[in-house]
């Protein structure tokens, strides 16, 4: 009797009861396969890093006693899809069971539970044992109620979690110090330096290249930052929490030329593949806080994202799939500009935030939200595109945490489920968040022209071309304001150059 279990590339939680103890009668299988690799076109740190990861988590499952199966990229025998490899062990290894743990991504969760239904010997999904939530808990919490608001399913994960409350209200008398959090970086307190440390793939990059798979980016292949497993993430959460958690919180929003990585925590990647626990990583910044090491304001702002935000957009993804991924409610239609895979436009922001993003497979969430998402949105791309680039491009992309970031809060594709608002702005933003502005081509302060900022023309424009949809919307009543004051010459002019705009994408 053999009970043959899936483990996939995001699974990496060496804390799951299944690894408790070694079994005889189970044999894991893990495995490298094209179906993953390319049904997106992928940065290739990602397919290294992730790579890279299961191979170090197979070998110490191995070095724990516990039977393992693991089929490499270039491997004879793999025929390089999950299915295709699950029909090949169930029959070697005479399987008389199979289990796998529930899938993040709908597609590989559609397609394990429509193969279990082939199959002759009983199945069964059991938990990833890693989220705080079940797949369908904020569902449940919203049921009775019109919108999804992320404020509302916060607090009730504080409450439920007893996480930053004191005698059950939150500390510090509110539960949201938002307000505190964004502030434009002045140059000090200095970016910490890196704690990750460098590891020579050449080798697997090798192997990788040699299999045909296809990827985009620099793939840092001799010195990949990214952790193996989770000994290393724990180590950086450490780092994190004693040199960059104390100014997180009010520079969060910040973006620098000087300084890429500023106080980001850059954890996603660890958690995204389950290395790290949500929980730990929420304990320790609550600890860091009681203990007097970071500011609340900072710890707060930095739990919210992962009991918060994280934990809600999963909810969202599972309520919403899997048509969620068509949605297109200003039916955007513009391909992406080819800058998009070079970085290599004269809007200085863009190019630095793409640039960052191809060199590192990553930034932080308003190169992603306020500069890339922004100038998408306002220019017109297909959302569905610029969806499957940030899954491609960044290192913690899946599905379940990027598609409603992408298509609801960045894009608005789906008119407002998600976000209360477009997250678009003019040229002012960025230049009071970010130091782009100063070397720029362009001209923050100018409309319209040859050298007039892109982004400055293009907005009034999108609010203009949807006032229809837009203008009931009770937080953008001053931008209709502002537009309702404009004479018509002033908004034909802006019109006419965001329209030479989107015509010539490729030249900016």
């Amino acid at each position: 009797m053999t009970t043959l279990r899936l483990i996939l590339g995001d699974q990496l939680n060496p804390s799951h009861s299944w690894f408790a103890r070694p079994r005889a009668d189970v044999v894991y299988v893990m495995m490298e396969v094209r179906q993953e690799t390319d049904y997106v076109l992928h940065h290739a740190q990602k397919i290294l890093a992730i790579f890279a990861a299961m191979r170090h988590f197979a070998q110490e499952l191995q070095r724990a006693g516990h039977r393992v199966h693991y089929l490499r990229i270039g491997a004879a025998e793999n025929r390089l899809s999950i299915i295709g490899n699950l029909e090949q062990c169930i029959a070697s290894f005479g399987a008389t069971r199979f289990e796998y743990q529930e899938p993040d991504e709908w597609r590989l969760d559609a397609q394990l539970a429509d193969y279990c239904k082939t199959l002759n010997i009983p199945s069964q999904m059991v938990a990833s044992e890693h989220f705080f939530t079940a797949r369908s808990d904020a569902a449940d919490l919203f049921k009775t109620r019109k919108t999804w608001l992320m404020e509302h399913f916060y607090r009730h994960m504080r409450t439920t979690h007893k996480i930053l409350l004191d005698e059950g209200k939150p500390v510090g008398g509110q539960w949201n110090f938002d307000h505190e959090n964004r502030k434009a970086w002045p140059g000090l307190p200095a970016q910490p330096a890196d704690w990750r440390t460098g590891h020579n793939h050449t080798d697997l990059w090798h192997e990788i290249t040699e299999a045909g798979v296809k990827s985009f980016g620099n793939p840092k292949a001799e010195a990949l930052p990214w952790p193996l497993g989770r000994d290393e993430a724990r180590r950086h959460l450490d780092a994190f929490i004693a040199h960059a958690l104390p100014h997180f919180g009010e520079f969060q929003d910040a973006m620098s030329e000087q300084a890429e990585r500023l106080f980001h925590s850059l954890l996603s990647f660890a958690l995204n593949t389950k290395m790290l626990a949500p929980q730990q990583v929420v304990a320790r910044a609550e600890q860091a806080w009681r203990e007097g090491k970071a500011p609340l304001a900072a710890v707060e702002g930095f739990i919210r994202q992962i009991l918060g935000w994280r934990e809600f957009v999963r909810g969202f993804y599972w309520a919403h799939m899997p048509d969620y991924v068509h949605a297109n409610h200003f039916e955007n239609t513009l391909p992406l500009p080819q800058w998009f895979w070079t970085g290599e436009t004269k809007m200085r922001c863009v190019a630095k935030a793409i640039g960052n993003s191809l060199d590192n497979a990553h930034a932080h969430h308003i190169q992603r939200l306020m500069v890339i998402g922004n100038f998408s949105l306002l220019a017109g791309l297909a959302p569905e595109a610029v969806h499957r680039w940030y899954l491609g491009v960044y290192i913690d992309a899946f599905e379940w945490v990027e598609l409603p970031n992408t298509l609801g809060m960045s894009q608005f594709a789906d008119g407002g489920t998600l976000a209360t608002k477009p997250y678009v702005s003019s040229a002012a933003y960025i230049n009071r968040m970010s130091d782009s502005c100063k070397h720029c081509h362009y001209q923050k302060n100018e409309r319209v022209g040859e050298r007039a900022c892109p982004f400055n023309a293009l907005y009034w424009d999108f609010f203009d071309r949807h006032a229809a949809q837009l203008q009931g919307n009770q937080r953008l009543g001053l931008v209709y304001r502002q537009l309702k004051d404009m004479n018509a010459e002033a908004k034909q002019t802006l019109r006419e150059r965001a329209t030479t705009l989107r015509n010539e994408i490729e030249t900016l």
